[in-house]
Parts: C-alpha cells; structure tokens; sequence
C-alpha cells in the first residue's frame, strides 16, 4: 500500500527561513506527498515566496491567524495524506532521501512514528536521539519533536486538534494524551529526520515558565490522579537524588553518607521529643 504524506508547514514573518523549508522539500527523492504552506499574513515577502513557488506547493494560504496553533490546525484541515509532518520555517529535513528512507517504515496501522532530530545550535549540531520505549515519566521533563513525527491524520479527528489557548505546550498535550491516555500505538524510526532550527517559540529559555504552566494544565485536564505522581517524578530527577545515586554508587562514600544520616535521625527525633 503506498503511503501518502502531508508536509504542513506554518511562517510568519521569516522568509529566508520559508525559502530554506521549501528547498529542502522540494529537494526529496521521494515525491509521493502533499505541502501545505500557511503564512500568517507575512509582511517581510514571504507571500511573494508563496507566489515564486506556487508549482512546487500544493496548497497555500496568507492570512492573519491566532498563533502557531490555530495556523497548524489550518494545515491539518487541508491535509488530505495518510500521515501529517509539521516541518515549519526555518526546518530542513536531514537529507535529500529522507523520506525515501522513512517511508517504508509506515504501514498505516500505526498512530504516531517518530524519528530522531538534529538541533542546529549556536555552538554546531547537537542529535538527539529518542527513546523506543515512551511513558508517563517520559513526557514529565521531555517531548516528542513533531518535526521528526509523522503523525495519523485521523487521530485528530479521533482526539483533539491543537489546543489553541497555548502557546508552546500544545504539541507535547498531544503527545502525552495520545501515548499515556488513549494508549495510541507508536514506533521508534532510528533515523534523523530533520534538522531543527532552535530559535522557534519553544526553544527560547524565558518561555520555561509559560511551557510548564501550560504542561500544569494539561496535567490538572487529564491526568488529575497522577499529579502528585509528577511531583515524586520531579523529585526523583533532581540534582540532589542524581547526586544520592551517585554516591550509593561508592561503597565508601555510601556508608559515610549512611552513618551521618543515622546521626541526623537521632537528633531529629530527640528534638521532636523535647516538643
């Protein structure tokens, strides 16, 4: 059965990096898929982009729109492919026969694959490589890059689409719903699939803050039993427990450590007696 792909790509105001996107798409050995181009209403040219490349887009639009989400949305409702990659502005994939080399791995009977990533950073390419085996505890302190993931067109329909009021965690609620709630099934391709550019929205250290209030939300949504699990998760990945772990790790200074905490518990529990 031939598989067939939705590329969506969303810009805004970043031409050089829409050039960029396209190139690398235009570029692929294997051509059995569909693009999908939503601009935001660019006022830097990226619409006179959208015009130079028409032949080479299946579908494009250039509107205002309500942010990253509902422009991604936009592409999912355009999409008429078996599996949905989002490769945005400024995104290339990894090489010219990626998808020749990542599409025989999709058999349509499963909901999300997910390749590997290289991060273009300031200081060179960092690869990160992800897991065969996602969980709960996975998705506490990491994500998926849709970047890197086909995704089953119809497990939006069958789900949700992207949450709107986010600005960052939208993709990760996704994820963490669709692989630990309604048990989607997934598969590792051990493959780097795209080049990631790190100066998207998620990747900014002062949106921290607003990606784990978002992240506390979805977790209060859909997963309320399990938020003081999250908690002991967020304990047992601290400095100090990876330090703990560290030193039980030498014998000598493991019972250094347990001599001194005997000491700390006698003198705590004499101090609670004298209350």
């Amino acid at each position: 059965m031939s598989i067939k792909i939705s590329i969506v790509t969303i810009n805004f105001n970043n031409k050089i990096g829409l050039q960029k996107t396209i190139d690398s798409v235009k570029a692929q050995t294997w051509k059995n898929f569909e693009f999908i181009v939503i601009d935001g209403g660019s006022s830097d040219g990226g619409k006179a982009i959208l015009f130079e490349e028409q032949a080479n887009i299946s579908y494009s639009i250039s509107e205002a729109d309500n942010g990253v989400y509902n422009a991604m949305n936009k592409g999912i409702l355009k999409a008429n492919g078996d599996y949905i990659l989002f490769l945005n502005s400024g995104d290339c994939f990894y090489e010219n026969n990626t998808l020749e080399k990542a599409v025989p791995h999709l058999d349509n009977n499963t909901g999300i694959y997910y390749g590997d990533a290289a991060y273009m950073e300031k200081h060179g390419e960092h690869i990160r490589t992800y897991p065969d085996r996602l969980s709960f505890g996975y998705f506490k302190e990491h994500n998926l890059s849709h970047q890197a993931s086909f995704i089953k067109r119809t497990l939006f329909d069958a789900l949700f689409y992207y949450n709107e009021s986010y600005k960052i965690a939208s993709d990760w609620e996704f994820f963490i719903y669709a692989i630990c709630k309604a048990n989607v099934s997934y598969q590792h391709i051990n493959q780097i699939i795209c080049n990631y550019d790190t100066e998207g929205i998620s990747s900014i250290i002062d949106n921290h803050k607003l990606m784990h209030a978002e992240r506390a939300e979805t977790m209060a949504r859909y997963f309320p039993l399990f938020i003081e699990d999250y908690k002991v998760i967020e304990v047992l990945n601290s400095k100090r427990t990876r330090q703990f772990l560290a030193i039980r790790n030498n014998k000598i200074a493991f019972k250094i450590l347990k001599g001194l905490m005997s000491i700390l518990i006698l003198f705590t529990k004499s101090e609670s007696d004298n209350v």
